[in-house]
């Protein structure tokens, strides 16, 4: 009741200020209340009743009354974090606990193969179920035990060295000549062969040329070949016996090289000094020789034209190489090469020699105008097409390769001419990209231009890393930068790398030369930069039966020819006088005609007036004069009397 009283006096001082003309007050606002407001604005709560502070405080309406978390934000989020991981990983185990459970329970059933190739020969479309197979009857029993099953036999586990002195990675002929060089300068060296290979160092020049003219085919498939004499000889440097395992390297007094076949480095740590291989293992090392060499080239029509074509694809490289394509000509009917440079100039004429026991037909396709068009003078490489069809090869000069397609078991060739070729393989010889796989992943440099790791004139690429062989790309401190695919330069830059890694610190001066040998008829040898776009003065002289790859082999009784020179650097060629030979030599400079007969002479590449290049065409055994000339730097006003030196007309 007194409640009431309250409300109905403050409605009637409400009306009546509303019925004055004037506010006494203008800062007055009335402002609408409720029932409870308008008992409360009027003095004393009832008993019972609740201040707003008591209300807020009971149902905690504001942020003074949320939770606060104790500690630091980041310390209570890691353990909320930690707390969640923790129910996920149980809530994964029970998950999977929960599956193990139903399969051991039979409440699925879990095959071997996918759902969609269910076995259901009745057609019925339920679950074929086999018959379970019938059980073995009993043993007889005869009074004895029966013999317990044979052990297994265990795969000995490949020992891999932590560390070394020296540390080889590739097994061709550039590491053969380093660890020789090694051995001949610190005779206790020790000192490891790492190749991705299955074979043992080999010397790769009779792969293209006398293994193909041997007519002992079992000689041939233990890879022995027949040199030129026809003396007989292994196309390994060493036998396997030569090197010992890794495991007995500590146990060598006097030293020794260890070989690991099938054994792929994949990254080189220059600073720690360790070379990491594909089965993940580590070998330590204090001097080390990248020598990894070169994979063949395709033609970018072979590789764009499909798998079928690239089933008919031989590339030539290595043993592996040899023997298949050997194997795939035996049953040929026709083979293309590709190229018209020395290896497949070599390819073409040894299959061609094969070609004449089972009548098989052999193409070489090339743009070039004739065989060695690259490297030769014109009048010399029209002379050398002529002589490669006089063995039996059809040369299809000034022509490429536009498509090639697979018919009816056939590779079909579709050249510029718009003319085709159908044959059995294809070969392709078309030059030699250096293996610098190592260099992404190891941070070695490679040279843009000419390719290759990019070394000193010392062949050095890191500290303590040096490269040699055809993946070398390193600085004539006479020629500039070069790199260099042939025999002579593995084996030279091999044995200057392994003197630098004893501690030798020489630079590459020496140059190094190469050979060709077109059968045994037809050989040249070359030193320096032998281009065909450089102009050049040969002069040539009537040939002798003893100026042939077949008789200078005969004379020395060895068949590399790096070998050979070698042996005349150091013996009697630079002790014996240079005698002049008449000069009735003749020195074509226009171009001869082509009935012209090059029997044997001496071809010079000049540059900016300097002999810069030496070729010397069936002319054996004057390697070190060329390599004299070529250091002095004769010039070309004098080149006529020079050629005299080679003393053209002995015989």
């Amino acid at each position: 009741m007194s409640r009431l009283v309250n409300v109905c006096r403050f409605s009637t001082f409400e009306r009546g200020i509303h019925t004055l003309k004037r506010p006494p007050i203008s800062v007055i606002k009335v402002i609408p209340l409720s029932p409870i407001q308008y008992a409360r604005c009027m003095g004393h709560l009832p008993a019972g009743w609740k201040t707003q502070e008591r209300l807020s405080r009971d149902v905690k309406s504001h942020m003074d009354f949320m939770p606060v978390p104790k500690g630091p934000w980041q310390k209570h989020h890691d353990e909320r974090k930690t707390k969640w991981c923790y129910m996920l990983v149980a809530s994964a185990a029970f998950l999977g606990l929960t599956i193990f459970a139903m399969w051991k329970a039979g409440v699925f059933y879990l095959h071997d193969y996918p759902y969609w190739v269910i076995p259901d020969p009745d057609k019925t479309g339920r679950l074929y179920i086999p018959d379970p197979e019938p059980e073995a009857p009993p043993p007889v029993e005869t009074g004895e035990a029966p013999p317990p099953p044979p052990p297994k036999p265990k795969k000995p586990k490949l020992y891999i060295p932590d560390h070394v002195p020296y540390l080889l990675i590739g097994a061709g002929t550039a590491s053969f000549g380093a660890f020789r060089s090694i051995r001949a300068r610190d005779c206790t060296a020790q000192i490891l062969i790492l190749t991705d290979e299955d074979q043992v160092p080999y010397m790769r020049p009779p792969l293209s040329k006398e293994l193909w003219f041997s007519d002992d085919k079992a000689a041939v498939k233990q890879l022995r070949f027949k040199q030129w004499n026809g003396t007989e000889r292994s196309l390994y440097f060493e036998p396997e016996s030569f090197y010992f395992k890794p495991q007995d390297m500590e146990k060598q007094e006097n030293g020794g090289v260890a070989l690991m076949k099938n054994q792929k480095v994949v990254k080189v740590d220059a600073l720690r000094q360790k070379v990491l291989l594909e089965s993940g293992s580590e070998v330590g090392y204090d001097k080390l020789l990248i020598a990894t060499g070169g994979r063949p080239k395709n033609v970018p029509v072979l590789e764009k034209a499909g798998a079928d074509v690239a089933k008919k694809t031989y590339f030539f490289r290595n043993i592996n190489d040899f023997q298949k394509l050997d194997a795939a000509t035996d049953k040929c009917k026709a083979v293309a090469v590709l190229g018209g440079g020395f290896l497949g100039s070599e390819l073409a004429c040894a299959l061609a020699k094969k070609a004449k026991s089972n009548g098989m037909t052999v193409y070489q396709i090339f743009p070039e105008a004739g065989n060695m068009g690259r490297v030769l003078p014109e009048y010399l490489c029209k002379w050398t097409t002529k002589k490669v069809q006089e063995e039996g090869v059809e040369v299809l000069a000034n022509k490429s390769v536009t498509a090639a397609t697979v018919k009816d078991g056939k590779v079909i060739l579709s050249l510029s001419d718009d003319s085709q070729v159908k044959v059995d393989c294809v070969v392709p010889a078309v030059g030699l990209e250096p293996n610098v796989d190592l260099a992404e992943t190891s941070d070695l440099e490679v040279d843009e231009e000419l390719g290759g790791f990019l070394v000193n004139a010392e062949l050095e690429a890191r500290t303590n890393i040096w490269v040699a062989g055809d993946a070398a790309c390193f600085y004539d401190i006479k020629l500039g930068r070069r790199r260099v695919e042939h025999h002579d330069h593995a084996v030279v830059s091999g044995r200057l790398a392994g003197e630098n890694m004893t501690g030798a610190a020489k630079p590459y001066w020496h140059q190094s030369m190469f050979w060709s040998d077109l059968g045994p008829q037809i050989g040249y040898e070359a030193i320096g930069i032998v281009d065909a776009t450089l102009p050049t003065i040969g002069v040539f002289a009537k040939a002798t039966p003893d100026d042939t790859p077949r008789a200078v082999v005969e004379a020395t009784g060895e068949g590399l020819r790096s070998e050979t020179e070698a042996d005349a650097e150091t013996g009697g060629s630079r002790s014996r006088p240079l005698t002049v030979a008449s000069s009735d030599c003749r020195c074509p400079q226009d171009p001869p005609e082509e009935t012209e007969e090059f029997g044997k002479g001496v071809v010079f590449y000049r540059r900016n007036n300097a002999v810069v290049g030496i070729l010397l065409w069936n002319t054996f055994n004057k390697m070190p004069l060329a390599r004299k000339i070529l250091r002095d730097g004769a010039e070309s006003e004098d080149l006529y009397e020079v050629a005299k030196l080679f003393n053209l007309h002995d015989s």
